[in-house]
């Protein structure tokens, strides 16, 4: 009888600390990452090592979602089905806005990506060689006539837009279009909207489209990969700089593993970038563009998000007016 006793108690020793072990499982934590390769696919295999190498300094266990396209990952992000992205400016400040309405715990950037070691790209307009329009860069702040020229130029061609939450796709040429009082569906032969940036670069090269948006880092991409040749699409127009993709996380997370996250992604080199091959998919291209993470806050976007006030996407935020007001008065 007391040797049954005991055998009881040393399986139920057994049992308790099995329970115990599978009640302390390691945090997982949900990486989602916006479309910067032409596929999910595509992206899921350029960022899965550096994530996983990233999770591994945290001591975390890792998910990692690749969407189609930039607003699914603000999407992801407010629903909490994501707790770390990878976000576009735009997509960024959508997802910011939309959980600070409705959660009242927005989602927050703490770092911005480092491309070829600087943390500003441009968004762009492509078009088909040999179209009767001139560059337009508007980093050097063109006189109205020469936008105007460039304008009345542009109009006899077709465009592609990019999907409704793209930065470079979407909102800053919508907003650029509107500072000059045009309604690109209407001035244009053809307009759409909703495509991602490499079936843009795609549509150009196959003369499918006359012009279409996109951003300089995802032709550059689309270069080194040999989807294209530089020679199949013409840059007809740039934006002044743009603050690069922010790395972001959802409201509610342990403070102090924001804190860390932050830490380890602000002290990653460019050598290490190399290293962990950042964005490199499959074994055509070997060039590592990003390089490294400089320090963010939602303060880093605030120009992506003017644009959106004043395209009507976003209403202004409380900070908005404060900024606004600290501005006039300084």
């Amino acid at each position: 009888m007391r040797r049954m006793v005991f055998v009881f108690f040393m399986i139920l020793t057994v049992v308790l600390s099995g329970a115990s072990f599978a009640g302390a499982q390691r945090t997982i934590i949900r990486f989602g990452v916006g479309p910067l390769q032409p596929t999910p696919a595509g992206t899921q295999a350029a960022f899965e090592p550096f994530i996983a190498w990233l999770a591994e300094q945290l001591d975390v266990d890792y998910e990692l979602t690749a969407t189609d396209s930039w607003a699914g990952i603000s999407v992801a992000m407010i629903s909490e089905q994501v707790d770390v992205a990878w976000m576009g400016p735009w997509g960024y400040v959508l997802a910011n806005d939309a959980s600070e309405v409705l959660t009242g715990n927005p989602i927050t950037a703490i770092a911005t990506v480092k491309y070829d070691e600087r943390p500003i790209y441009h968004a762009i307009m492509v078009g088909r060689p040999g179209l009767e329009l001139p560059l337009l860069d508007m980093g050097t702040e063109p006189a109205d006539d020469v936008v105007a020229a460039w304008l009345a130029a542009a109009a006899p061609y077709s465009i592609s837009f990019a999907d409704l939450g793209s930065t470079s796709g979407y909102l800053i040429p919508t907003a650029f279009f509107q500072t000059y009082g045009v309604n690109p569906r209407e001035h244009f032969t053809s307009y759409s909207e909703g495509a991602t940036h490499a079936a843009n670069e795609t549509a150009v090269v196959n003369n499918q489209v006359d012009l279409a948006t996109d951003f300089d880092r995802n032709r550059n991409t689309m270069i080194s990969n040999g989807a294209f040749t530089e020679e199949q699409s013409v840059v007809y127009w740039q934006s002044a700089p743009l603050p690069n993709d922010a790395f972001a996380v959802r409201g509610g997370l342990d403070p102090a593993f924001v804190q860390q996250l932050q830490t380890i992604l602000l002290s990653i080199t460019p050598e290490q970038a190399q290293e962990l091959q950042i964005g490199i998919a499959g074994t055509d291209n070997s060039t590592v563009r990003y390089t490294g993470f400089v320090e963010a806050s939602d303060a880093s976007y605030a120009s992506i998000r003017k644009a959106g006030i004043f395209i009507g996407r976003v209403g202004p935020r409380t900070r908005d007016q404060e900024a606004s007001s600290a501005e006039a008065s300084s």
